[in-house]
Order: C-alpha cells, then sequence, then structure tokens
C-alpha cells in the first residue's frame, strides 16, 4: 500500500468511525441491543391550564319572567368570606332594583347559594365556606334596607370553578327568587327548641387567644344565624364562666371578658351586634368539680344560646 494510499484510507477511517459515535451518543442507539419500552424517552404533556371562572350576577323571578343581571358579581379571595370591594357600580345599580322589587313584593324572598371548592381552607364559623359566603352576600343585601326575613342561605361544594392568578374568585355564588313563605312559625319554633336544648359551647384556655370550631360547633353556628335572621326580637345570650381559681371579683371580670371575646368572633361571622348580649356568671355555676384540673377545664366556658 502506498503512502498516498494509507492516508486516505485513514481519513476514511477516521470518517467512518466518527459517523458510528456520533450516532451512538447524540442519538442514543445501541448496536446489537433492543430496548425496553421503559427506556425509551417519553413525551409528557404541558398541564392543562384552565381559564379563569367568571359568573355574572344573575336573579330571574320565574313566577314573573323578571331578571336581575349584571356582568359583575360579588367577588372573594381564597378560603375567604369576605367580599371584595368596592362594589362594581353595574352590579350595584341591579342590586338596588333587586332592592325595591322586594321591598315591593312582600310574598318573595332570595335564596342565596355561595359556593367553595375542596382546595379552599375554611376559616368560618360556619359548616363551609359557600354557606359563610352566602351570608355574607345577605348581610351586604340586609345593610341596604332589606329585611333578613327575607333571605335564605345555603353552600355548595363546587370544583369547577376556577381563581384568577391571584387567587380571586369572580362570583362563587347563584341565586333564585322564590315566592310565599320559606319559613313557618312551626319550624322556627322547631329551630328554637333545638338551640335551648343544645347550646354552643366553647372552652378557654388560659390566654386562649382564638376560637377553633369543631364541625358539631359550626352546625350551631349555623342555626343560631338562621334563627337570627328569621324570628322577631330573637337575641343571641353570650354568658361568660370560668373556675374558682382566683378571686370572684376577677373571674367576673374575666368572664365577662370571655363573653365579650366570643361576641367578637360571632360579628366577624356576621351575626348582627346589635342582636348580641354579653354576660358573665363567673364561678357561680360550674358543670364539673374545681377540684380537679379535668373539671376547672370543663368550668373555662362560654355558653352560647337564644333568648
Amino acid at each position: 500500500m502506498s503512502k498516498k494510499t494509507g492516508y486516505l484510507f485513514g481519513i476514511l477511517l477516521t470518517i467512518i468511525l466518527g459517523t458510528i459515535l456520533y450516532y451512538y451518543l447524540c442519538c442514543n442507539y445501541d448496536y446489537g441491543v433492543v430496548k425496553n419500552e421503559d427506556e425509551v424517552e417519553k413525551v409528557v404533556a404541558e398541564p392543562e391550564v384552565k381559564s379563569t371562572t367568571k359568573n355574572a350576577f344573575s336573579i330571574v323571578d320565574s313566577s314573573s319572567s323578571l331578571a336581575f343581571k349584571a356582568h359583575d358579581n360579588f367577588n372573594f379571595k381564597a378560603s375567604n368570606y369576605k367580599i371584595l370591594e368596592p362594589i362594581n357600580e353595574r352590579l350595584y345599580k341591579e342590586i338596588g332594583r333587586l332592592t325595591t322589587y322586594i321591598k315591593d313584593n312582600p310574598n318573595k324572598s332570595v335564596d342565596i347559594t355561595g359556593f367553595y371548592t375542596s382546595n379552599e381552607t375554611n376559616n368560618s364559623a360556619f359548616p363551609n365556606l359557600g354557606l359563610a359566603r352566602a351570608n355574607a352576600i345577605k348581610n351586604y343585601l340586609v345593610s341596604l334596607g332589606l329585611s333578613s326575613k327575607r333571605f335564605n342561605t345555603y353552600g355548595e361544594l363546587n370544583d369547577s370553578i376556577v381563581p384568577d392568578t391571584d387567587n380571586i374568585y369572580y362570583g362563587p355564588a347563584k341565586y333564585s327568587i322564590e315566592t310565599g313563605v320559606t319559613n313557618s312559625e312551626g319550624d322556627l319554633a322547631t329551630l328554637r327548641a333545638g338551640i335551648k336544648a343544645d347550646p354552643l359551647v366553647l372552652y378557654f384556655d388560659t390566654a386562649q387567644s382564638s376560637i377553633n370550631l369543631t364541625a358539631a360547633q359550626r352546625e350551631k353556628v349555623s342555626k343560631i344565624s338562621r334563627y337570627m335572621d328569621k324570628a322577631d326580637n330573637a337575641i343571641t345570650n353570650v354568658v361568660g364562666h370560668t373556675d374558682n381559681t382566683s378571686s370572684r371579683e376577677s373571674n367576673m371580670r374575666l368572664g365577662k371578658k370571655r363573653a365579650e371575646f366570643a361576641k367578637n368572633y360571632l360579628i366577624r361571622n356576621g351575626i348582627n351586634s346589635n342582636k348580641i348580649r354579653t354576660s358573665s356568671k363567673g364561678p357561680d355555676q360550674p358543670i364539673a368539680d374545681n377540684a380537679t384540673e379535668d373539671g376547672k377545664a370543663k368550668n373555662r366556658r362560654v355558653v352560647v344560646t337564644i333568648n
């Protein structure tokens, strides 16, 4: 083999080896080896981006075909039951029309159903965040001069609603107008008897600064709120109690302080402050033996009931 031929053969061999290495390294191909399905690179689909849900304010009276509609609605931050303000002017105008209509038609009432999702945290005193939102909308309408008797509030799980990037839910509620009496005297009497027989009891630790309700306690708050809305001259009584540690005078003050603390909690959750009365029984009405720590813990309580 001549020198020139050897040189050309070396170049050719280099090209062949380079091609093989490129194919092996860059294309991830193993000569003589068949890859398993698990070894094949898989294409991962991009997660679906859902668009923000924006429910418009819409109420139709099916008995008269009268409709109240606005492109806007009451809006809420995620895991929150406080209405975001300011209220849009177009929404305010439709609410004004609705208010006039309800006032002029005493046989009409409004059902409000608030939505919530399973991803949200319920920080309210109500059984679910949807009911708390419905109650907030009801309270806003009552502030415009309507009687709370004219409203019924409900909560509904709705995982189809999607917040925006700032975690704001637009219009997580639906509405309907009903005709006729929705709460009879018998219904109210039954509700009142149940609350009186099984009042809401909150137990307090030393220096407690928050209230965390159980599911059963939330149901009791819901019943008290509903009764306060429907019954004439209804009053919520909040009574503070203590154990026998310290003097009676200081315990009377402590009982009152606990009652006021519970009252403020109820007000923040939408119960009318004008319908709440607080008092203290101090150490005078123990329900357990103050000789034990367990008994003292049971005596440190606030009892919430109705008149």
